[in-house]
């Protein structure tokens, strides 16, 4: 049975399903669907502790019960019981990390990454590692060396990338909500993909401690839910500073988000919404999609809102912007797995050199090698003082003039992605299609403001999700939530069924 963490909260203080129940019943659809025809392949890899946690779970609720004190019991630990997904480049301790990379083999976290404590502390009960693109390089999920992870809409389509392991567990109903990461939009794309909302914080909103770093100046971790609610309360338990991560930062109305409610008619009547016109005129922007996003848009003006298109010329040069820093990033970033320090080692002993060879040639996959190539390339000596220092200048004057548009308005609507999921295959191996699917979503990273991708409907040739943004300022994801909440209460999603 499907429940909110509203519902499943609720049903655990009235003693209707325990713990146990929740994770038994995750642990069951998982291994129903390993062995299915058609696996899902969300999972990588179920935790064998997760039945004792729920068992320990089970036995503070019942002495808070019998004391009179759950209500206590849950305001100090608001996911008390609860099952998520998690992302396989987040550290859970003593469990394998490996960011569905063979070059990470073996290799076992010795720590929480600081998301992880906080959820744990809040009694989250941490399910097993879901599949990604390997070290969150893709938008499809289908560059992992576990194989991809199919759309629990459609099987014969992707769930979409970096994070669509976590995504596709969440839609499928494997686990209340789920951890992934973005760099340009690797939780917002997958959650269109998948028809569940995915979260995408301001910048530092959540530590980046323990999470396997791509490109460190855009990496954050996200929230993937059923329900905007199902985002709050996981929000509000991870935001905030942390000392291990300086780039951290504290979140205005966090604790607050814990119990969310939807915005008022008069409060959406008095919004006032920004259009980009850039993406609208985007000749990659598929009619079904650009039909959802104006019926998305209609529904706003129906309740008073204020929608205006707005030129922002410099969003054409987002997606350039993007890939020229995040792979520089990544090309440094991942210089640590050279077979020396951790993880797989091909050593012929026939030298350091050849060792690094050896290692990284088996252990990275094609995409991998490809954006290590190009970001080493952008990094050399006759194009480091130009083509990087001219990316990071593009970034900043995005960030300025997205920070000067939300002085008018409260929120950016757009599309989430140019289309709906594709069938597996069909951009493996055509890597410039593959990253203009990330068209819409890096601008938000390269701003650092918070979005969210929104079930709005689906695509009339072949019944996909269709997810819609909405983008606020820096630090307004109770505003971006609530109005997603009230959008949520009028319309359930997509009310998509998941295939079998």
């Amino acid at each position: 049975m499907f429940y909110t963490i509203e519902e499943a909260v609720s049903a655990l203080k009235a003693g209707t399903v325990t713990s146990h129940d929740l994770v038994k019943e995750s642990l069951d659809t998982f291994e129903n669907d390993r062995t299915s025809k058609i696996p899902l392949n969300a999972f990588i890899e179920m935790y064998d502790d997760a039945l004792s946690r729920a068992d320990d779970a089970d036995k503070e609720i019942a002495q808070a019960r019998s004391e009179n004190s759950l209500d206590q019991l849950f305001a100090q630990k608001p996911l008390l019981g609860l099952p998520f997904a998690n992302k396989d480049n987040i550290s859970v301790r003593g469990k394998r990390l490996t960011c569905a990379s063979k070059i990470l083999a073996g290799y076992v976290a010795p720590y929480n990454a600081t998301v992880i404590d906080r959820l744990v502390n809040a009694g989250a009960i941490p399910l097993g590692r879901c599949n990604q693109d390997e070290f969150a390089m893709g938008s499809s999920t289908e560059y992992s060396s576990y194989g991809p992870t199919r759309n629990p809409i459609n099987r014969e389509y992707v769930s979409g990338g970096s994070s669509g392991g976590s995504t596709a567990a969440v839609a499928a109903n494997q686990a209340l909500f789920g951890l992934g990461t973005e760099t340009g939009g690797s939780v917002r794309l997958p959650a269109s993909y998948c028809g569940v909302y995915g979260l995408k914080p301001t910048y530092g909103v959540l530590s980046r401690w323990g999470v396997v770093a791509y490109g460190s100046s855009l990496d954050q971790v996200g929230i993937i839910g059923r329900t905007p609610r199902d985002i709050a309360t996981p929000l509000s338990v991870m935001c905030g500073v942390d000392m291990y991560d300086d780039t951290s930062a504290d979140l205005p109305e966090g604790k607050s988000l814990s119990t969310l409610t939807a915005c008022s008619a008069d409060e959406i009547k008095k919004l006032r919404i920004a259009v980009p016109k850039q993406f609208l005129e985007s000749k990659g922007l598929d009619p079904d999609v650009a039909k959802v996003f104006e019926d998305t848009r209609a529904w706003f003006e129906s309740k008073g809102a204020t929608v205006e298109t707005v030129d922002l010329p410099i969003l054409d040069a987002s997606i350039a912007s993007y890939y020229v820093i995040a792979l520089s990033e990544a090309a440094s970033n991942l210089s640590r797995f050279d077979g020396i320090r951790y993880g797989a080692r091909k050593d012929n002993g026939e030298g350091y050199d050849q060792l690094y060879v050896d290692t990284r040639s088996e252990g990275f996959g094609p995409e991998v090698k490809r954006r290590i190539i190009i970001g080493n390339y952008v990094l050399s000596e006759q194009f480091s003082g130009t083509t990087y220092k001219k990316g990071m200048s593009v970034r900043a004057r995005i960030q300025r003039e997205v920070a000067k548009l939300f002085e008018t308005y409260d929120l950016i609507l757009c599309p989430t992605c140019p289309t709906a999921a594709f069938k597996l295959g069909e951009k493996y191996d055509d890597p410039l299609a593959m990253y203009l699917s990330d068209l819409f979503t890096t601008f938000v990273n390269l701003s650092r403001i918070p979005s969210l991708s929104v079930p709005a409907g689906r695509t009339q040739k072949d019944n996909m999700p269709v997810g819609i943004q909405f983008a606020g300022a820096m630090f307004s994801e109770a505003k971006i939530l609530r109005i997603a909440q009230a959008w949520e209460e009028e319309h359930k999603g997509c009310g998509i069924p998941c295939s079998q």
